[in-house]
């Protein structure tokens, strides 16, 4: 097995067996630095070949077709389709072998399917994509009442990084005020140390779901995973979900 295998995450949440999920990291492919090496981002200045060649290794390692997106920090939710680069943060799919796609590098990646695993989803959730609501679309997308919903989190920033402005506490609390409880305050006036998981386990939960696995990663300190905090030149690793 190459780095590549071996580098591979898989989620530990109890989705039905043919639900299929992995997250990357930056082992395995053949990107030169500061990208190095599996960078899954084409919007970063890497080498085009580059990131094609990574991009094929990920998909016929699990003889997949992954749905890429044009992400911009929205709500949207595309039906994954692999031959078209949608612009949005998440996308959904019944059908087997294509693969719900996004990627980051401190951002929050959320991966979701049904207890019945007829459908399966994944979403981009920056601060202002989660605040938005992009995890309720996404959710919405599989069609289920919110107690068939399971939600992994995926690698993302961690609480003891992530300082924000006090802009982004108060666009959390308008419309969720026990977001609260998800920031403390940070070392300069003004600022404060905001915890995603949190957020957005409190926002799940106000949407009526509670089978949330994950978290407790962080992409700054973890150097497995491309970070834009680390580094603002840097890639991007990718968490799919499908089904098989």
């Amino acid at each position: 097995m190459n780095d590549f295998t071996h580098s591979l995450l898989t989620p530990d949440w109890p989705a039905p067996a043919w639900v299929k999920a992995c997250v990357t990291t930056r082992a395995g492919g053949v990107s030169l630095a500061p990208f190095e090496s599996l960078n899954l981002g084409d919007h970063v200045g890497d080498a085009p070949a580059a990131v094609a060649e990574n991009r094929r290794r990920l998909s016929d390692h699990f003889g997949i077709k992954p749905a890429w997106l044009s992400q911009v920090h929205g709500v949207a939710v595309a039906h994954a389709n692999p031959d078209e680069i949608a612009e949005a943060d998440a996308s959904w799919t019944a059908t087997p072998g294509i693969a719900c796609t996004v990627m980051t590098a401190d951002c929050l990646p959320a991966l979701f399917c049904d207890r019945a695993g007829t459908r399966v989803a994944a979403a981009h959730a920056g601060w202002r994509g989660l605040a938005a609501g992009v995890l309720e679309a996404a959710a919405d997308s599989l069609q289920v009442p919110g107690e068939d919903i399971l939600v992994w989190l995926g690698p993302a920033i961690g609480a003891q990084a992530f300082e924000v402005g006090a802009e982004v506490r108060e666009a959390f609390i308008a419309t969720h005020p026990q977001s609260d409880q998800a920031f403390v305050p940070g070392a300069q006036p003004g600022k404060f140390i905001a915890d995603i998981y949190a957020l957005a386990r409190l926002r799940l939960a106000a949407h009526g779901i509670e089978a949330v696995y994950g978290g407790g990663f962080c992409t700054v300190s973890d150097s497995r995973f491309y970070s834009y905090r680390r580094g603002a030149r840097t890639g991007r690793f990718a968490s799919l979900v499908w089904l098989e």
